[in-house]
């Protein structure tokens, strides 16, 4: 594809040293192999048919229009010339050379563990799986749901509890919503929370940020030393403790339900095979980690944290739950329940910012229970344990004093001095081992890749000479044994699901059945507002599996992860640069996750200048319903600011608020474009008032991919941005989740980012966290780490003048959408020139006066088209918020448009009376095959008609596993497990 400049009147200047000039032909660009050409899916001709219909001579023309001209950038990105798919991949394997893969036994929650090989090709791997998009229609997610409630079946069973969500972010985040959540249900008015010292150490960091600005008061300290009479709301517990110790905490739980509090325990879910479960202990909230079940270690994640509860607190858990309903026919149909409580919804009354899951993890941990089943986590879960009772009667026949013989995985060695902790790490190291070490300690953590040559191999490190003088039969492990009253009783796994699929033929047969029923970006694409679902390029991904990269422990020492550290300095320059920002965090792993660390930042930031009183949070009405819970989430009020009639920011509203709040202005939260899909004219004066007032301005980057070389956020005013970089930058939505969001700030900023090396939670290396810093908010050094390599692919292969050239043709792209829609739909908010960015709201308002149709209706049709329905009812109810991205060719967009225009005539035959304003296709929408073949057909349009609604249907039709879903009935009998799935039969 010709770099679209070529149509234009600037010609912006080749970076230095690049080789590709803009003015080059197409076949001469084809034939230097730029990544950009197979990532924009518009070429030049495509490009001058699209801007002849949008009237315009030029790209640069419309674009000229489109961003006002006081925030362009007039300059090229300083960014590395764009390498070809093959050279980047080799660039960054050098690097990722530079990363020492050793053998893990570090432990703190994470493990390293086996992928079953059918698990990585057919999920990890596969673009069915990581291209989908969260389940919010979910007639055409049920592959993922039912892998999705096969996990929350997996997390009740194992846990013991009534309710499981379907994964958050990480333990240490999990943890913190337990802590959140206790607060909010427990009603002995106490502001106290007992964590124990002895719960993994990011844990404890992440829930001391947490409670920062939350009003609660911590009490950290060891529970042997705590009276538990004393009032607190609630307490954290690990089980097993960090150290590996198991205790029993039956007598402390009733102590504290005694005071009306409640207890979570922190648990490691594959020691629970063995254990007794949280809920025979009856604690009332279990979290922890499931990648040990399948999920590479990725120096930190992305991995699918767990959260279970007591069924009194359903409508209070964080995060998503799958629910089991019923659909039109009455067949079983699943979807996300009690979606009251999502953020979109409830705003600053939310009980959580978290938005999303981590749903292509959780999908690996639940197949990975499916694919061993009851018997297999048992026997891998038996044997860690017998070969850690090996691993420590080796070492006390040693002579090494143990901290515990109640253990499951690790055993901790107690030293006289640090001495000898350094000459046995040197060893170990020498080795390619990595211990935990701290002071006058060393622990070893097992897993199921330990064999029992790998302990052979650890008691030779620990043996003065290097030699062992006694075999493994000649050892009593018997001490070692679980106690009789810690032994698990209850059984787990039982469902038909985990029972049936233990052959790779059988599980390969499973998992194609389930992914067959997901549309995803291998149908067609999904254009939603906001969500930037754009091509997740085959060399983008390549990398996350690679040893190198997912094979490293997130607290191994820096020394071993220069790769690692490279590849961040990389990608923070970059990200800068793209931004304007001076300083960029990677550690957060959500959006949502860089939206309360840049108020964090803000928050502390204020506090160094004695103005902690700053408390007040404006926000747009038509802002992220994240926005305003990741406010209140850092102890901010909110206050909203109204928008005018253009969808834009209400300037005079702003301007009395910001002076009625002058003296605790602590921010303002906006969205750039703006959340009704518009570049906003006064965005630089919009952030002059703030500043004059003396609060900060916090940009939500959702819509980063209508500004990347266009404008930059740190040059107009903002002085923070999250960035999504599963949206603008590549990383795939995978479901529901993984996902990165750093943050970017200003040079006064960046002494408050999260803490990263230095912090008291990387055991291996030494120092303190800088006193400035937030702290941790996630609960690794660097989030999800693994795929961080995806957008560095995507940048190094796009290079600047890829990356601008995808910002335009995504707003090309929008504005062709939009025009060719206006004749049948209102656009409801443009720019000054009658411009979108690069998405559009179509208004569907009007049609449920004059034919008695909702926006749903719409949407369920569109599936019957072969699409994934755009973001409905949001910004605006009763809107469609569509957002084509840069990746689609004209083919697909006028697909997409042909299919709206279909649908409008449908629905003006209902106008028309020709066609029934109840019995209609877009009332009976998605048409199941089986709706099709029943012999009672009453409806007054044909099968065919309903089945194959325009052309490309009868060469390809993608088909909905179930009719339209019942959502009221389904949380009105709310079942989130496989159990009980036969009552709906």
């Amino acid at each position: 594809m010709l770099d679209l400049d070529n149509f234009g009147n600037s010609h912006p200047q080749p970076m230095e040293n690049d080789t590709l000039s803009h003015v080059q032909s197409p076949l001469s660009l084809r034939q230097n192999n730029q990544f950009k050409d197979r990532h924009i899916g518009i070429n030049e001709p495509s490009a001058k048919i699209m801007l002849d219909a949008l009237g315009y001579d030029s790209l640069e023309e419309l674009i000229d229009q489109a961003v006002p001209p006081s925030i362009r950038l007039n300059q090229s990105l300083k960014l590395p010339s764009a390498s070809s798919e093959n050279k980047a991949l080799a660039q960054l394997k050098e690097i990722a050379q530079q990363n020492e893969v050793f053998t893990n036994y570090i432990g703190m929650g994470y493990s390293n563990c086996i992928t079953p090989p059918v698990i990585q090709r057919n999920i990890l791997e596969n673009p069915n799986w990581y291209t989908a998009y969260t389940p919010y229609q979910p007639e055409i997610a049920q592959g993922r749901l039912e892998a999705l409630l096969n996990y929350q079946t997996m997390i009740i069973d194992l846990t013991g509890l009534e309710i499981a969500n379907a994964s958050l972010l990480d333990e240490g985040t999990a943890a913190a919503e337990a802590m959140t959540m206790s607060y909010g249900v427990c009603k002995n008015k106490s502001d106290k929370f007992f964590v124990d010292i002895n719960c993994h150490p990011q844990t404890i960091a992440v829930i001391e940020t947490r409670a920062r600005y939350l009003d609660i008061e911590l009490i950290i300290a060891n529970f042997a030393d705590f009276d538990f009479n004393t009032p607190i709301f609630g307490a954290l517990l690990q089980y097993p403790t960090t150290h590996g110790t198991i205790y029993d905490y039956q007598g402390i739980i009733d102590q504290v339900h005694g005071q009306k509090g409640l207890v979570t325990l922190a648990c490691d879910l594959m020691s629970l095979a063995l254990l007794k479960s949280p809920g025979e202990l009856n604690a009332d909230i279990a979290v922890g980690n499931t990648q040990r079940f399948g999920v590479p270690l990725g120096y930190g994640g992305p991995h699918a944290a767990y959260f279970a509860t007591k069924d009194q607190y359903k409508r209070q858990v964080p995060g998503r739950i799958v629910g089991v309903s019923k659909d039109v026919h009455g067949k079983p149909a699943l979807r996300l329940a009690l979606q009251t409580r999502e953020q979109h919804i409830r705003r600053d009354k939310a009980t959580s910012n978290i938005c999303t899951a981590q749903v292509l993890l959780a999908v690996i941990a639940s197949t990975y229970a499916v694919y061993h089943g009851q018997e297999g986590i048992k026997n891998i879960a038996t044997t860690i344990h017998n070969l850690t009772k090996v691993l420590g009667a080796g070492l006390e026949r040693l002579g090494y004093g143990l901290r515990s013989h109640a253990v499951f995985d690790t055993v901790t060695i107690d030293f006289a001095d640090n001495q000898l902790v350094d000459v046995i790490r040197e060893k170990a190291e020498a080795q390619r081992i990595n211990f935990r070490y701290g002071q006058n300690v060393i622990g070893i953590s097992l897993d199921e890749t330990t064999t029992l040559e790998d302990v052979e191999k650890i008691w030779s490190i620990f043996a003065p000479s290097g030699e062992v003088d006694f075999a493994v039969e000649e050892l009593n492990t018997s001490k070692f044994d679980l106690p009789s009253g810690f032994l698990r009783k209850t059984s787990y796994l039982t469902e038909t699901v985990f029972n049936q699929y233990h052959s790779e033929t059988e599980l390969l047969r499973y998992l194609h059945r389930l992914e067959s029923k997901d549309l995803s970006l291998t149908t067609s694409m999904i254009a939603l507002g906001s969500c930037t679902m754009k091509l997740n390029a085959t060399a983008e991904m390549l990398p996350i599996t690679w040893a190198e990269f997912n094979q490293i422990h997130p607290f191994a020492p820096i020394s071993q992860t220069k790769g690692y550290q490279v590849l961040f300095a990389q990608l923070e320059a970059w990200l800068g640069e793209i931004t304007g920002f001076a300083g960029i965090s990677l550690q957060p792993n959500a959006g949502s996750q860089g939206e309360y660390a840049g108020l964090q930042v803000i928050r502390k930031y204020h506090d160094s200048r004695g103005e902690g009183h700053r408390n007040i949070c404006l926000i747009p009405e038509s802002a992220h319903g994240t926005n305003p819970a990741s406010a209140v989430m850092c102890g901010l009020k909110v206050v909203p600011v109204k928008c005018d009639t253009d969808g834009d920011i209400n300037v005079e509203d702003l301007k009395a608020k910001a002076e009625k709040y002058q003296d605790t202005l602590a921010a303002l939260m906006i969205t750039y474009p703006s959340t009704h899909g518009v570049f906003e004219q006064g965005v630089k004066d919009i952030c002059g008032i703030v500043h004059s007032y003396g609060g900060q301005v916090y940009l939500d980057g959702a819509n980063m991919n209508a500004q990347v070389g266009l404008c930059r956020p740190g040059d107009f005013g903002a002085d923070v941005c999250h960035l999504n970089l599963h949206k603008t930058f590549c990383i795939p939505h995978g479901g529901g989740g993984p996902g990165v969001g750093p943050i970017g700030v200003m040079p006064h900023l960046v002494p408050f980012l999260p803490a990263t090396e230095g912090s008291p939670l990387t055991p291996l290396n030494k120092g303190g966290i800088n006193a400035d810093s937030i702290g941790m908010i996630s609960a690794a050094p660097w989030g999800s780490a693994s795929i961080l390599p995806i957008s560095w692919m995507y940048i190094a292969m796009m290079g600047s003048e890829g990356l601008t050239e995808a910002t335009k043709v995504a707003i090309l792209n929008a504005n062709y959408i939009a025009h060719r829609l206006a004749p049948h739909y209102p656009i409801l908010f443009t720019g000054k020139s009658g411009l979108v960015a690069h998405e559009c709201i179509i208004d569907l308002r009007p049609l449920r006066k004059t034919a008695s149709i909702e926006v749903q209706d719409v949407a369920k049709r569109l599936i019957d088209y072969g699409f994934h329905a755009p973001t409905m009812s949001w910004p605006v109810n009763g809107t469609m918020m569509i957002e084509p991205t840069e990746s689609e060719s004209l083919a697909e967009l006028d697909r997409f448009c042909e299919a709206m225009i279909s649908i409008r005539d449908e629905i003006r035959a209902i106008e028309d009376g020709k066609m029934d304003m109840e019995d209609n296709l877009l009332k009976n929408s998605p048409h199941t095959a089986l709706s099709l073949i029943a012999s009672d057909w009453s409806h007054p349009y044909t099968r065919e008609e309903a089945a194959y609604p325009d052309s490309w249907t009868k060469e390809h039709k993608f088909w909905s596993a179930v009719g339209r879903i019942d959502n009221a009935w389904g949380d009105r009998n709310l079942v989130c497990s496989c159990v009980g799935m036969e009552n709906y039969q």
